[in-house]
């Protein structure tokens, strides 16, 4: 089955801009793997390492952040979609 995921603009160049590329998998994690197989060279802007998401890296099932659900293992089935959102930091301390 696929799954939507939303890709955010700083990684769109991976996907030759498009906004939303369709994986097969049954777990976010899974979903996530095969996105690099469509979008070469995205899993050093995901991952730290197998299986380990990097800490800037926010990933939602449809509205839900998954590091409240069960994280990679978390299930996915037919009409969800993930987004992928990079942490924002920066700002001015007044």
């Amino acid at each position: 089955m696929s799954i939507k995921v939303r890709i955010p603009s700083p990684l769109r160049n991976y996907t030759q801009g498009a906004d939303v590329v369709e994986v097969a998998g049954t777990t976010v994690g899974e979903v996530l793997n095969g996105l690099k197989d469509k979008a070469s060279g995205i899993e050093t802007r995901l991952f730290k390492g197998p299986n380990q998401l990097n800490r800037f890296v926010n990933v939602y099932l449809n509205d839900e952040d998954i590091r409240f659900l069960k994280n990679l293992e978390t299930p996915v089935k037919a009409g969800d979609e993930l987004s992928i959102i990079p942490a924002i930091a920066g700002g001015k301390d007044f």
